[in-house]
C-alpha cells in the first residue's frame, strides 16, 4: 500500500464487521446462507413470473424488475466480504472498491425506485380502477424501468467520478464490510466539500424524492380505501398493497435507522452492522414477503415445479 498524499494508491482494507478471529467462521457461514437464500429466492420470483402467463401484469413485471435489483445489490457486496473472510485477507483493490462504489450506489437507488414505481402501480390500481389497464401499459411499464436505470447510472457515474479526483493518505482502513461511498470519502486529504454536497443532495433528491411519492400514493390510498363501503372490499383492495408496505418500510426504516443513528453517535463499527439490515437481510426477507402472501406467486411456483417433474 503507498504512503503519502497520492491518489495512485493500490488498495484499501475492509475491516468487516468484526476482526476476531474465532468469529470469522460463524461469519462466512451466516453471509453465505444469506447469499443463497436471497439468489435463489429471488430466482425464483423471477422464475414465477415469466413461466405463468397469469403474472404477465404490471405489479409483477415490477416485482420481478426489483427481485433482479436485489439480486445484482447483494452479489456487490457479499462475494467479496466472503472471499476476504476465506482468505484471511481484509484487501480492497483501488479499482475495486470503486467499482463496488459504483454497483452499491447504482442498485440501491434502483431499489428505491422500484419500490416507488410499485407504489404508483397500486395507486393507480386503488383510486382509478378504470383506468388502469390504460394507464398502467406495457408502454409505460418500459419506460419506467427504463428511466429508473438511466437516472440511477448517472448517479452513480457522478459519483464515482467525482471520487477518482480524491487523494488519500496512508490511513486507508474502511471500518465496514463494503466500499460504501461516505466511509470512503472521509478517507481523502484533499477537499471533499464538492463530494459531500453531490452525496447529500443525491440523498434528498433520489432518496427522499421517491419516499415523498410513495407516501402521497399512500395517503391517496388510504383515502380510496376509507371510501369503500363494504368491509370485504377494504380488506382486498388493502391485502394488495401489504407486502409492498411491508418492504418499503424495512428498507427505509433500517436504511434511515442505518445514517441517523451513525449521525447521532458516529460508531463506524455499529453502522456496518446495521448496514447488513438493508444491504442483505431486506433483500433476503423481499420473497419471503411476497410469496407468503400471495396466492398467485405460490401457485405459480407450484406449476413450475410440477411442469418440471
Amino acid at each position: 500500500m503507498k504512503a503519502g498524499n497520492d491518489t495512485q494508491i493500490s488498495e484499501f482494507l475492509l475491516l468487516g464487521l468484526s476482526q476476531q478471529p474465532e468469529v470469522q467462521p460463524f461469519l462466512f457461514g451466516l453471509f453465505l446462507s444469506m447469499y443463497l437464500v436471497t439468489v435463489l429466492g429471488n430466482l425464483l420470483i423471477i422464475l414465477a413470473t415469466i413461466s405463468d402467463s397469469h403474472l404477465h401484469t404490471p405489479m409483477y413485471f415490477f416485482l420481478s424488475n426489483l427481485s433482479f435489483v436485489d439480486i445484482c445489490f447483494v452479489s456487490t457486496t457479499v462475494p467479496k466480504m466472503l472471499v476476504n473472510i476465506q482468505t484471511h485477507s481484509k484487501v480492497i483493490t483501488f479499482a475495486g472498491c470503486i467499482t463496488q462504489i459504483g454497483h452499491c450506489l447504482l442498485f440501491a437507488v434502483l431499489d428505491v425506485f422500484m419500490l416507488t414505481v410499485m407504489a404508483y402501480d397500486r395507486y393507480v390500481a386503488i383510486c382509478h380502477p378504470l383506468h388502469y389497464t390504460v394507464t398502467i401499459n406495457p408502454r409505460l411499464c418500459g419506460l419506467l424501468v427504463l428511466a429508473s436505470w438511466i437516472l440511477s447510472a448517472l448517479n452513480s457515474s457522478l459519483q464515482t467520478l467525482i471520487v477518482l479526483r480524491l487523494s488519500f493518505c496512508t490511513d486507508l482502513e474502511i471500518p465496514h464490510f463494503f466500499c460504501e461511498l461516505n466511509q470512503v470519502i472521509h478517507l481523502a486529504c484533499s477537499d471533499t466539500f464538492l463530494n459531500d454536497v453531490v452525496m447529500y443532495l443525491a440523498a434528498v433528491l433520489l432518496g427522499g424524492g421517491p419516499l415523498a411519492g410513495i407516501l402521497y400514493s399512500y395517503s391517496k390510498i388510504v383515502s380510496s380505501i376509507r371510501a369503500i363501503s363494504s368491509a370485504q372490499g377494504k380488506y382486498k383492495a388493502f391485502s394488495t398493497c401489504v407486502s409492498h408496505i411491508l418492504i418499503v418500510s424495512l428498507f427505509y426504516g433500517t436504511l434511515l435507522g442505518v445514517y441517523l443513528s451513525s449521525a447521532a453517535t458516529g460508531n463506524s463499527h455499529s453502522r456496518a452492522a446495521a448496514s447488513v439490515m438493508y444491504t442483505v437481510v431486506t433483500p433476503m426477507l423481499n420473497p419471503f414477503i411476497y410469496s407468503l402472501r400471495n396466492k398467485d406467486i405460490k401457485g405459480a411456483l407450484t406449476q413450475f415445479f410440477r411442469g418440471k417433474q
